[in-house]
Order: C-alpha cells, then sequence, then structure tokens
C-alpha cells in the first residue's frame, strides 16, 4: 500500500507499512512452527531408538546416557540461554540458538557409536533449550495477562505436534530399502543410511523457517505492522511495570534470591520427568513390555496428540478463569489442582491388559501433565517483570532437565538392572547422588516408574502452595 505527497516540484512516493491484524497471533504462530521442528529434531532419536540402538550396538543404559548427555547440555544452556536472550534481545537470540540447534541435528547423522552420538546429542542439547526462554519472552512481550496461558499452550501444542509428526517422518525414512532403490545415497551416507538421512532432513527444514522470523519479527513498539488498537491490547494492565524505576535485567544475586524461582524450579523438577518419560522411553516401553513393532510406534502419534490437546486446554482453562475475574496465579494454581487429581492414574497402564485401555489411560494422564506444564510455565511470566522473564524461565527450566537426568537413570536401572560396561562419569556422579535409590529400584520393571509418577504432580502442588507462590504477580515485583 502507497501513497503520495507533495513536495515544492513533485510528487514524492511514500509507502506506508502493511498492517497485519492479529500480528501477536501470527507471531506466535512463527514460535509453534519452531517448537514443532525443535520436536521433531528431538524425537527422531526417540522414534528410531530400537533401529539406532541395533545398528550401533547400544544397550538401553547406552541409549539413557545419550539421552542424560542431551539432557546435561540442556541444563548448560538452560542456564545461560534465557541471558543471552535478555541481552541479544528475541530477534537475535532466537536465530541464534534455531542455526546451532539445526545444525547440530544434521551432524547426529555422522553418528558411529554411543560417544559420537554422545557428542552430537550434547550440541544438539546445547542449542534446543534456547527456543523456550525466548518463547515465554514473546508471550511477555505481545500478549496481555488474559491471553499468556493460551498462547504458551499453542506453542507448547507445536512441541507435541512435532512429536507426532516425527515417527511418520523419521521411520519411514529409516525402514525405506534405500540399497535397492538409491545405491549412491547408501553408498554416500553407509551402514543405517535412512536413519542417517531422517537426522539431516529433519535439520534442515529448522533453517528455512528463519526466512519468516527475520522479515516478521520486532518488538512490538518497533513494529511497522501492528495497529495502535492491538497495540493498546497487547499493553494493557502493565502500567505499574513500565512506570516501574527498574528496567535492567536482574543481577544472578537478584534471580536466585527470588523465591518464587526455586518454588517453580523445584516444581518443574518434580513433575517434567513425566513427560519426559513419555518423549522418550514410552514408545519403548510399548515395544518391549506391549509387543509393539517398529513400524507400529507410529500409534505413538496418540500420546503427543493428547499432548496438544492438554497444551491448549490447559491455557485456554486459566485464561477463562482470568477473564472471570480471579488473579492469573490463582486460575493457574485452580487448574493445575485438576491435573494433580488426574495424573495419579498413572500406575493403571502398566496394570490393565488391552493395548487400547493402556492408551486410554495414557492420554488421559498426558492430557493432565502438559496442562500442568503450561500453568506452571505460565507462572513464570505472571510473576516475573518482562525485563527479566527470560533469565529466570531458564533457572526454573534447568530444575526441569535435572527432573529429567534422574528419570532416565532410575528408568533404566529399572528394566535393565545393572549395567555390565564400565562406569563413566556421568553414571559415577548420579550414583553418588542417588545411588540408593537406584539400588532400591534396580531391574524392577517399568510398573515402579509409572507408581513413581502417580505421586509427583500432588507433591509439586502442595510445595507451591505452602510456598505462597499466589501472592505475587509481576507487577508487584518490577521494582525488587
Amino acid at each position: 500500500m502507497s501513497d503520495f505527497r507533495q513536495d515544492d516540484r513533485y510528487l514524492v512516493h511514500v509507502k506506508k507499512p502493511i498492517i497485519i491484524p492479529g500480528l501477536r497471533w501470527w507471531i506466535i504462530s512463527l514460535i509453534f512452527l519452531a517448537a514443532v521442528l525443535n520436536y521433531v529434531d528431538r524425537q527422531t532419536l526417540s522414534a528410531l531408538a530400537p533401529t539406532i540402538q541395533k545398528d550401533l550396538g547400544m544397550d538401553d543404559h547406552d541409549y539413557a546416557n545419550v539421552v542424560n548427555i542431551f539432557l546435561v547440555a540442556y541444563t548448560i544452556a538452560y542456564l545461560i540461554s534465557g541471558k543471552i536472550v535478555d541481552k541479544l534481545g528475541t530477534r537475535k537470540g532466537t536465530l541464534v540458538f534455531v542455526i546451532w540447534w539445526s545444525i547440530a541435528n544434521m551432524l547426529t547423522a555422522a553418528a558411529q557409536g554411543m560417544r559420537s552420538m554422545s557428542s552430537y546429542r550434547f550440541l544438539l542439547g546445547l542449542g534446543e533449550a534456547g527456543i523456550w526462554p525466548a518463547a515465554s519472552k514473546v508471550v511477555s512481550e505481545w500478549f496481555p495477562a488474559r491471553e499468556r496461558g493460551l498462547a504458551i499452550g499453542f506453542y507448547t501444542m507445536g512441541a507435541t505436534i512435532g512429536a507426532t509428526c516425527a515417527p511418520y517422518i523419521v521411520i519411514p525414512l529409516a525402514t525405506y530399502p534405500f540399497a535397492q532403490s538409491f545405491p549412491w545415497l547408501q553408498d554416500l551416507l553407509g551402514h543405517g543410511t535412512g536413519w542417517r538421512l531422517a537426522f539431516i532432513v529433519t535439520g534442515a527444514v529448522g533453517l528455512f523457517w528463519l526466512i519468516p522470523w527475520l522479515m516478521l519479527y520486532r518488538s512490538p513498539r518497533q513494529s511497522k505492522n501492528l495497529s495502535a488498537s492491538e497495540l493498546e491490547l497487547i499493553e494493557e494492565g502493565e502500567v505499574a511495570e513500565e512506570n516501574a524505576p527498574q528496567q535492567e535485567s536482574w543481577t544472578w544475586k537478584q534471580v536466585l534470591s527470588f523465591r518464587p524461582t526455586w518454588l517453580l524450579l523445584i516444581g518443574r523438577l518434580i513433575t517434567d520427568p513425566v513427560w519426559y518419560f513419555y518423549q522418550f522411553w514410552f514408545a519403548k516401553y510399548l515395544s518391549t513390555e506391549r509387543g509393539v513393532s517398529q513400524e507400529q510406534l507410529t500409534i505413538t502419534w496418540i500420546i503427543y496428540a493428547a499432548a496438544g490437546v492438554g497444551s491448549l486446554l490447559g491455557g485456554w482453562w486459566s485464561g477463562q478463569l482470568i477473564k472471570k475475574g480471579k488473579s492469573p496465579v490463582v486460575g493457574r494454581m485452580w487448574v493445575m489442582l485438576i491435573c494433580a487429581l488426574l495424573v495419579p492414574l498413572s500406575p493403571f497402564i502398566s496394570m490393565v491388559t488391552g493395548l487400547t485401555l493402556t492408551l486410554t489411560i495414557t492420554v488421559v494422564t498426558v492430557i493432565a501433565s502438559l496442562a500442568w506444564l503450561i500453568n506452571i510455565s505460565s507462572l513464570v511470566v505472571d510473576v516475573v517483570p518482562k525485563h527479566s522473564v527470560g533469565t529466570v524461565f531458564s533457572v526454573v527450566a534447568a530444575g526441569s532437565t535435572v527432573g529429567g537426568i534422574i528419570m532416565n537413570t532410575l528408568v533404566a536401572s529399572m528394566v535393565s538392572g545393572p549395567s555390565t560396561k564400565a562406569a563413566g562419569f556421568l553414571d559415577q556422579t548420579i550414583q553418588f547422588i542417588a545411588g540408593w535409590l537406584i539400588d532400591a529400584v534396580q531391574g524392577s520393571g517399568y510398573g515402579t516408574w509409572f507408581w513413581i509418577m502417580a505421586f509427583l504432580h500432588p507433591l509439586a502442588l502442595i510445595l507451591l502452595y505452602l510456598g505462597k507462590i499466589s501472592s505475587y504477580q509481576s507487577s508487584k515485583v518490577a521494582t525488587l
């Protein structure tokens, strides 16, 4: 769209900016797509675990170590990525992380054994973690409080859709007879051509995502495509924070002395292992305990679809409570209470007979665990000022990956018993910290973990309640 203005001797062409209605939803749609790609890249290993383990001679302990190495990198990246996003800004910070993880995923195609696979997954973890602090900052910049839960639920659903799509994308590649149809490709990539190509293809797609991101993303006040009315909507209820004298990002001392940081960190450390289990181990559970073949593991789309439903439902539900007058934190806590009452159905997953009933119960617990995850993630945005959301979110999320590492080690010990291989540094460290617990559950099978999952969300809810998380909101702590 353009216009002309009169300038002394001739007309000067003036190009008007294009106003995009509902621009905030276009912005969060890009984050949604990034989350899809993030989880396709992450779940490629999980979906192809039986095939890759066989090709590279990896047992379940090796698989657990590879996943743990990924999560160690994730934890490290979480601790610094939020600070990077707060310093570089959302646009540049996201750019760095997407490029990093896309290339790291492509490099995984070169893995020749457990050590090289661990190295490439470590690199992947360093890049992938950054999208989530960046996404939380996008939500804090582009959405009013009553829409934040839904926005977080929407982009988190991208993660579940990515996990849903991953088996359908990578399993056909892994099982395709390249030696007969494309011998030149077999010669190029070597043994395991299919799964190696899966890593290359899924990683490369992320680089194309950067084009619309660079074209569209700016902060609301810098965007020429945002209408005045939408800017007013985005900034509703933020007068207190905008007028606060402290506008610099919090120091580490401020972040670590802020009580909700620890409440939310421990809350995610306790509860996120449930979702990690479904991502990294549930396909293996179906394979080993329920006799589901590699080709039939595409059935796991049901689990990830349920996670998508839980993401949207959790965000929408708390948003409705906020619209009815409840404070953002109280609205989230009510939804989390219902979730904490449903996740204890977990033990029945391993107790019932018949795959259909098993999956039905799993769907219910996954919906509840993701609705919980959306709301505990939204609490960070609710209680932390915008200028430090990325940093606090990343510290809180580091608790998530620590919980995931503990879960991986426990489950590996439960389903495989003691390892016959020499313990590595990570194994020795975990054994030193939680050796008594690992020894107690060793060889007990998946059923023990399903029982443990039943108590995690109620325990975390009690912690948040006793810690009085509902007494905090970002406008009150902006000048901390």
